[in-house]
């Protein structure tokens, strides 16, 4: 206890000081005065393998506790770590994953991307204190908005609007060549297709983005989308396609 700075309850009964409830497995086991301190070396200990990969460690800010669990039962999945707002996961990893063996001949099995700290297993509860991101392409896009430039899909909206514009102003001069031709049909097409193209196809329509809002930081990717299922979901045909409570049932 001394050396995690766990003290005891009973030395803090009667303490104005604000500290943190430690509980393993539900158990009350003493208060904590540096909790963020402590969860970030608990972390680093379970991606070292020092801290076996199956603990769940939740920190509930609000309520001012640390939660531990070490019991059977729990459902964990896998998801890779980010950090910088970059995959750990590099192609030698995935070369050392396939062959089966790293460069120096050492065996290299799923679990060694636990205990090399690539992946890590939460469950629900820990979920709730992450970010996660469904893709590495939405790291991409994180990067570029912390750096203030157009993400993709932003660059390909710009080019899309560009280009109806122009087409606006193309039918603008049409109408003006045929305007001596036929006055009007050209008084119809101005109701109908003057103005800015955006008015026209509400899928152009782009919230601005907000200059004073920080980009998501992600601590987590998913391995692929479809993992956000369990094994029994990711049969149901077309899940997409249904509501939600029939996917549940």
């Amino acid at each position: 206890r001394e050396e995690w700075g766990l003290e005891s309850l009973e030395e803090n009964a009667h303490s104005s000081t604000l500290t943190t409830k430690v509980f393993v497995n539900g158990v009350w086991m003493g208060v904590h005065r540096d909790p963020t301190n402590l969860i970030e070396t608990l972390k680093k200990l379970r991606r070292k393998d020092d801290v076996h990969p199956e603990v769940s460690i939740v920190r509930d800010i609000r309520e001012r506790e640390l939660r531990l669990y070490t019991d059977p039962g729990r459902v964990c999945r896998p998801l890779f770590i980010v950090e910088d707002q970059h995959l750990v996961l590099q192609k030698k990893h995935v070369r050392w994953l396939t062959q089966g063996t790293t460069d120096d001949g050492e065996d290299y099995k799923w679990q060694h991307l636990t205990k090399s700290g690539v992946i890590e297993l939460l469950d629900a509860e820990e979920e709730e204190t992450i970010m996660i991101c469904m893709t590495p392409e939405d790291l991409e896009d994180a990067r570029l908005v912390a750096r203030g430039l157009p993400t993709a899909r932003e660059r390909e909206v710009l080019r899309e609007r560009e280009r109806d514009i122009e087409r606006a102003k193309e039918r603008e001069r049409e109408r003006e060549r045929n305007k001596d031709r036929d006055k009007g049909k050209e008084k119809e097409e101005d109701e109908d297709e003057t103005g800015d193209p955006e008015d026209k196809d509400p899928s152009l329509r782009k919230k601005p983005r907000n200059e004073a809002s920080q980009p998501h930081l992600f601590t987590h990717c998913e391995i692929h989308p479809s993992m956000i299922l369990g094994i029994c979901a990711s049969i149901i045909p077309f899940p997409d396609h249904n509501q939600s409570p029939r996917n549940t049932y």
